[in-house]
Parts: C-alpha cells; structure tokens; sequence
C-alpha cells in the first residue's frame, strides 16, 4: 500500500510540532553602559571549572563561539582582548534574573551609550525579570576586559544534549541561536573596511 500525499504531509506536520515543542527558551540581556561598536578582539576567560576544561564538551563549546564571532569580524587575540568570553552550562533548574529590554540591535541603532556623567533622569532604567531557566541551561557571557563588567548575558534553557554526532549538532545550534540575540558586527566588517 502507497501512502497518500495527505499523509505524508499530516506525518511530516506532526514531526515538525514535536521538534518545535522541544526547542531551548533563548533570552538575553545588556548593559546600556557598553559601546558594542567599539569592540573588536576577545578570547576566552581562563581559571577552573568548564572555561579550563579540555573535554570535548569544552572544545566544542568553543569551537562554535569563536566561530560565530569571527563571523561577525571579532578577530582572536590573546594579548588585551576586548572583549572576555565565558560560558557554562547547568544542568539542573536554575533560577535566573534577567531584564526586560529592547532589543540590543534597537539600542546600538539608537546610538546611545550611558557613562557616569549621564545625568540620572537620562538613565534608562533595568526592569528586573525572575525567570525560572528548564534542565539544561547553557549561559554565555561576554565581560569588557578594560572595565572587568559583564556586558551581555545570552542563554537557552532546556537544551537536552544526546551522545554522539547528535550531541555536537545540538550543542553548535545552541550556541548558533545564543548569538541570534547578539547581532553585533565590529566596526566596519559589514563594509569590508579594516
């Protein structure tokens, strides 16, 4: 017996509701104090724990960061980077505060950037949210190296990472989806300029 075309599609439906149903909570935030169009270099926070680690889980993680950043111009640069990178990952349910905001490409297209001279009354005020992150939270930071202040926070809740090639594949689209948040491209890399 054919299957009809009718139930190839309701099948192929069915299968996409599940996939969706299953996708990470991806969320971000930053701080109104940063000039994103200034940075240009980053590596990677070193010291213990999973920023140390040489696991597979580690290198993949890094891998797929230093990746998407080169795509967006950042170049790697050891020697007094920009910009200081760090990521973990929880695996169990975590308790999380972030903000409600516009978007980041809102905000730098606005121009604006908060200093310690910006009179109070000008300030745009952080308006807190408590959120309640699923099993599985992968957690990217970025810290300017000059200031030592954490500068965007990107994160996606529910990630389940199976064994294998599959494990890789999920992990890299995480990641990939963490910086969905963060389009930021260095100065002049759109252009082509150096």
């Amino acid at each position: 017996m054919k299957p009809s075309a009718t139930l190839l599609v309701a099948l192929g439906l069915s299968l996409t509701g599940c996939f969706t149903a299953y996708e990470a909570q991806i969320e971000s935030d930053y701080s109104y104090k940063a000039d994103f169009r200034h940075y240009r270099t980053f590596s990677f926070v070193s010291g213990d724990g999973l920023a140390a680690d040489t696991s597979k889980l580690g290198q993949i993680l890094r891998d797929a960061i230093r990746t998407r950043l080169r795509q967006q111009g950042y170049q790697q640069a050891e020697r007094r980077p920009d910009l200081l990178v760090n990521f973990n990952v929880y695996e169990g349910d975590l308790r999380f505060r972030g903000f409600a905001q516009p978007t980041l490409t809102s905000w730098i297209s606005w121009g604006q950037v908060e200093t310690e001279n910006t009179p109070f009354s000008q300030r745009e005020a952080y308006q807190p949210l408590r959120l309640m992150l699923r099993e599985g939270t992968l957690l990217i930071t970025l810290i300017d190296n000059r200031t030592n202040r954490a500068i965007w926070n990107g994160y996606a809740s529910g990630v389940t990472v199976p064994a294998g090639t599959q494990g890789v594949t999920v992990l890299r689209r995480s990641v990939r989806s963490i910086f969905d948040e963060y389009r930021v491209f260095t100065k002049g890399y759109i252009n082509h300029e150096k």
